[in-house]
């Protein structure tokens, strides 16, 4: 017979419902009755180490492009996952329905038995974690019609499409409300919500045969207020986008350039933050011998953290995917290196402690390595200082990079040339690219205004994306940095 499972995985929503094989009898249970059912099944398995991930979501997506209606959808789902460790194999089973989880723990326990490797693996173990948390929100956008935030939609888009130059544009509204529940055989007890909420834009100005695209994007934790009063923002990518049509191209070459907090930000996620990664390095022996700890990077005014501990930004987790309290953690210290992040396995691989760092994209994945909140950290000089005599560029944003080991590729938004100083004429097409250890070498004064930034978009990693983080920095000056371009 079923079991009607009265649950809410939080805070006692009375109107959620879920369902169990369990007894003789339907009967209406508890979410504390519901956690011990999980909790117990967990604690009986012949295993290492079990755990358990279960989230319910509810979420709408609008998408306007150009004069038409791109997308509208609004919709819930419930995903779950067990993961076993036993005998030094993993067994993964996730589902979409919570019907006799007993099956499929013991399922999971069934494919760790089959695996047979050369290499076994391990965890560390943790103390028990016993948290609750929900996301502090001003407006809630699940009481928000529809219509309401087709409406918003629509006033921005119209804002961006306010020129006869614009040839296109693009606005996202998306809002989630998710529902959390982490179970551990250790006796972790983690159940929490996260209201995500977020608009991006984007305009593509054209003039002739010269076309210049600009877009923006915001997004956190908290409610209906991250999206609201945004019009500043859509103002700007509209003028920028418009302003890079009489923007110069920039001449190919070297030059001492000076980056904004944003693309400061990017090119520290993507470009260092990823060799940061545990599972990246001890995969890897070049990279193995590359981030050394202790080797030195930069001065001494060089720190370099992720803390995934920092409450709205994107990158915020009230513990990792593994039961892990996030923390924060100096990948450089002083300019020297000093850290990396972990999952429980790279700690026990490597003989380093956790950092909090295990995070999947929904209980449906499992947990790899990944960045939260990632920054350099604030130098001591003012921006004036940084410019003082400078002759080079001034580079802002970023439109997108890529990079292959150390080396790194960047398009900034766009930029100014630099004269003693003073910002000039403004320059378009600015690709950045070089090695990222002598880049970090290469950075002469670090300024006192770090900000940090996330948007709709997010990292993506072993088919995982878009996962939510944060990054940023302060304004930096770097010399001998490689622009390509036209050549002069």
């Amino acid at each position: 017979m079923q079991v009607s499972v009265n649950i809410p995985i939080l805070f006692g929503e009375p109107e959620y419902r879920l369902r169990m094989a369990k007894g003789q009898d339907t009967m209406k249970v508890t979410s504390e009755d519901f956690i011990r059912e999980i909790s117990s099944v967990i604690s009986k398995l012949n295993c290492d180490y079990a755990e358990s991930r279960i989230s319910r979501s509810k979420a709408t997506l609008i998408v306007l492009s150009g004069e038409s209606v791109d997308t509208i959808s609004s919709g819930e789902s419930i995903s779950g996952s067990v993961r076993i460790l036993n005998k030094g194999s993993w067994g993964f089973v996730s589902f979409n329905n919570l019907r006799d989880f007993e099956r499929f723990a013991k399922r999971g326990l069934e494919i760790t038995e089959t695996i047979a490797g050369e290499e076994r693996s391990g965890i560390v173990s943790s103390q028990p974690v016993r948290l609750r948390y929900k996301t502090p929100v001003v407006k809630d956008f699940t009481n928000r019609s529809l219509d309401e935030k087709l409406e918003l939609s629509r006033h921005y888009n119209d804002m961006l499409r306010d020129s006869k130059f614009i040839q296109t544009t693009r606005t996202t509204y998306k809002d989630v409300a998710g529902q959390h529940l982490y179970l551990n055989s250790e006796g972790s007890e983690v159940i929490y919500d996260k209201s995500f909420c977020g608009v991006s834009f984007s305009s593509v100005a054209k003039d002739g045969n010269v076309i210049q695209p600009f877009g923006d994007s915001v997004a956190g934790y908290g409610g209906f207020e991250i999206a609201e009063n945004r019009d500043e923002m859509a103002a700007d990518v509209v003028k920028v986008a418009l302003d890079l049509l009489r923007a110069e191209p920039v001449g190919g070459g070297t030059y001492d350039v000076i980056v904004d907090q944003k693309l400061a930000g990017v090119f520290i996620h993507e470009a260092f933050g990823h060799l940061s990664e545990a599972d990246f390095i001890y995969e890897n022996e070049q990279m193995s011998e590359l981030m050394e700890l202790g080797r030195r990077f930069g001065s001494e005014d060089l720190n370099v953290l992720d803390d995934g501990s920092i409450s709205g930004l994107p990158g915020f987790i009230p513990c990792d995917d593994e039961g892990i309290l996030p923390k924060k953690t100096f990948l450089i210290r002083d300019g020297l290196l000093t850290g990396r992040l972990h999952s429980r396995e790279t700690s026990f691989r490597m003989n380093e402690e956790p950092t909090g760092n295990a995070r999947a994209l929904s209980p449906m994945s499992e947990p790899l390595v990944r960045m939260t909140n990632t920054s350099i950290e604030n130098g001591r000089y003012t921006l004036d200082e940084i410019c003082d005599d400078v002759s080079g560029i001034y580079a802002v944003d970023v439109i997108g990079g890529q990079t292959n080991l150390e080396m790194f590729t960047f398009s900034a938004g766009y930029g100014y040339a630099l004269e003693k100083g003073k910002k000039k004429r403004m320059l378009r097409d600015l690709v950045l690219s070089g090695n990222v250890f002598q880049t970090l070498k290469n950075i002469l004064k670090i300024g006192n205004d770090k900000k940090m930034y996330g948007g709709l978009g997010g990292c993506g990693k072993g088919g995982q994306a878009p996962l939510p983080v944060s990054f940023g920095g302060p304004h930096i000056l770097i010399k001998d940095v490689l622009i390509g371009g036209k050549q002069r």
